[in-house]
């Protein structure tokens, strides 16, 4: 009769721990009911179906495309560089070569040219001041060519940029050489910046280069700029626009659960899928995991009453794996895998056992020490 208080004491440790395993298991299971989400007043929990991969993939508003597409044609047909302050100009008048200051072998032209002064012109034999900020060089030949002419009969007047010095863009970031580039002549658009300053880095975000105008700043996705064809946000760049290239920051979505190796994935040159997500994180464990509960969290930024939108993939049938390919995963998207009844279980056990076995070779000693007394 001695031995049943802690034999009583060791099965009823048993029993709570078999009765409780499942409520104090170490997290990974979040409930896979999407018809009653545990937090249906914070989120909104939708499965992963043919639906809503479809809508997921529906093109942006094609009219509003190619309004847009249509503004950057327009404005890189009809583009004319516009002279400005520190601008040098080479003026040539064919036939007068007194009215031509020549390069000679060791002076440039922009060396030998005409520097448009703080006041927006330059000076010329003959015509003295003539303004000259603002206006393209044909109507700078053309206001030249008229007053010489009170002067010389019919000249013939070429007027050309030596040297382009008041207008550039900065560009700055995860590019190969930032800096400064001058606006000449030829149009310069994103695409164009990008490309003459070294191209994009490898840790650049191409989902979120930011363009600054007037202190308004507007993000441009250079990845379907060059992987979807979608040029009506390249845009034409002007004088003292910022172009920055930010790196991946939070461009990263998160595997965690029952994976093999839960960790961050950068979102850079291309997107991510749910099943490529899984598959860079060791897939999930067959053993603990379940398939039902394959879940993405992603915040909404565009309601104030719901945190969150949870998708919900079940993968019992392995043909679903297939929408998890053509899922796809947003900036911050929370990749979840939870486990099964039997994974937290088993979980519980590896915790509690330690702790039953030091209690039971306790009570053992203390058995045999009574035994022992006894005996004596």
């Amino acid at each position: 009769m001695r031995h049943s208080t802690p034999l009583k004491l060791l099965a009823s440790l048993l029993s709570v721990a078999w009765l409780s395993g499942c409520a104090f298991a170490p997290g990974s299971h979040f409930d896979a009911d999407v018809e009653s989400a545990p937090v249906d007043d914070l989120v909104d929990v939708e499965p992963i179906t043919l639906g809503l991969i479809a809508s997921q993939e529906r093109a942006p508003d094609d009219q509003a495309l190619k309004q847009m597409s249509e503004a950057q044609r327009v404005a890189l047909g009809s583009y004319d560089y516009r002279i400005g302050k520190g601008d040098v100009l080479s003026i040539i008048v064919y036939d007068h070569p007194e009215l031509t200051i020549p390069a000679g072998s060791e002076r440039s032209a922009a060396e030998s040219g005409n520097t448009v002064q703080p006041d927006g012109t330059i000076y010329y034999p003959y015509i003295g001041e003539v303004a000259v900020e603002g206006q393209t060089v044909s109507e700078v030949r053309e206001t030249i060519s008229r007053q010489l002419a009170e002067f010389i009969a019919a000249p013939q007047v070429e007027v050309r940029i030596a040297a382009y010095n008041s207008q550039d863009v900065l560009i700055s970031g995860e590019v190969g050489e930032p800096g400064q580039l001058p606006i000449t002549n030829v149009p310069m658009t994103v695409l164009d910046a990008i490309s003459m300053s070294g191209g994009l880095g490898p840790q650049a975000n191409w989902h979120g280069v930011q363009l600054t105008r007037d202190g308004e700043t507007r993000t441009l996705d250079v990845y379907g700029m060059l992987n979807e064809g979608n040029l009506s946000s390249d845009l034409l760049l002007q004088d003292n626009d910022v172009l920055h290239v930010p790196d991946l920051g939070e461009q990263q979505v998160f595997v965690m659960g029952e994976v093999s190796e839960p960790q961050s994935l950068p979102m850079g040159r291309s997107p991510i899928t749910l099943t490529e997500a899984l598959s860079r994180a060791g897939s999930f464990n067959e053993a603990q995991a379940d398939a039902s509960g394959i879940f993405v969290f992603r915040r909404n930024t565009q309601r104030q009453d719901k945190l969150a939108t949870v998708y919900q993939l079940n993968a019992r049938n392995a043909a679903a794996m297939v929408l998890g390919t053509q899922f796809r995963l947003e900036p911050s998207d929370v990749v979840y895998v939870t486990t099964t009844s039997l994974g937290r279980w088993n979980r519980t056990i590896n915790q509690i056992l330690p702790t039953v076995t030091a209690l039971y070779q306790v009570t053992r000693a203390a058995n045999d020490a009574n035994d022992l007394r006894n005996d004596l």
